[in-house]
């Protein structure tokens, strides 16, 4: 593939320091997003030097760990749309990640792809960040939107049908545009690394797939799990 040179790679934040200039002079504030750049800058460079030592990993201990890592966190990063519920609401969430992108998870790897070791490394770990990703954003989304819809004075059932339904507008437009619109990342990097198009094809499918029950799952077990923590703030003045 086509190396990215550090002087490349720093002329790709022109554009993101364009965006965050807007920010500031439309009076939004720029802070979070400078923070959440770092952030992404800092992770992403550092995860590059881990993942070689994880993909060298011989055992499933190492893998198990990062997945459940993964849960830990996204759980947590998942209810930043309700701050002062975080904490109530975190086992909940991480549970619901647990279940709804696990189970897909072990779909794909063992069952779609049957993986030569169940815990291969190179396979198991982008999938599961593809995933929890997917169902941490539908977490934050349901549990935003609930929490509205109650406090707007809508019942239990009609808060949890809006919730569900704004959970799934990410993924929803996505299966709509993806190739039309766009070409997403794992199929580019496939075609890009000269792997067949109709292959690069079937894997985009599988991964649109996944996406989506990742994505409807977790978001739809969180609203069962947090129905009687949810009645009782209705009920509460």
């Amino acid at each position: 593939m086509q190396d990215i040179s550090t002087l490349g790679l720093a002329l790709a934040f022109l554009p993101v320091f364009g965006v965050i200039w807007i920010l500031y002079v439309w009076g939004i504030g720029a802070r979070l997003s400078c923070y959440a750049v770092l952030r992404m800058l800092t992770q992403l460079l550092l995860i590059g030097y881990v993942l070689i030592y994880v993909f060298r990993a011989q055992t499933g201990g190492i893998i198990v760990g990062v997945v459940a890592s993964m849960i830990v966190i996204s759980g947590w990063i998942a209810l930043r749309t309700v701050p002062t519920k975080r904490w109530p609401l975190y086992s909940r969430a991480a549970l619901a990640i647990a279940i709804g992108g696990g189970s897909v998870l072990v779909l794909i790897t063992q069952v779609v792809l049957k993986l030569d070791r169940w815990y291969e490394p190179t396979f198991v770990v982008p999938l599961a960040g593809m995933i929890f990703a997917g169902s941490m954003n539908s977490v934050s989304l349901s549990a935003e939107r609930i929490y509205s819809e109650l406090a707007g004075g809508a019942t239990y059932e009609d808060a949890r049908r809006c919730a569900l339904n704004a959970a799934l507008i990410p993924i929803t437009n996505s299966l709509f545009a993806v190739g039309l619109v766009s070409l997403p990342g794992m199929m580019t990097g496939q075609i890009l690394a000269g792997v067949s198009p109709i292959l690069a094809a079937r894997y985009q499918i599988m991964v649109m797939c996944m996406a989506f029950a990742a994505a409807g799952l977790s978001a739809a077990v969180f609203l069962w799990l947090i129905r009687s923590l949810a009645a009782a703030d209705k009920k509460s003045p």
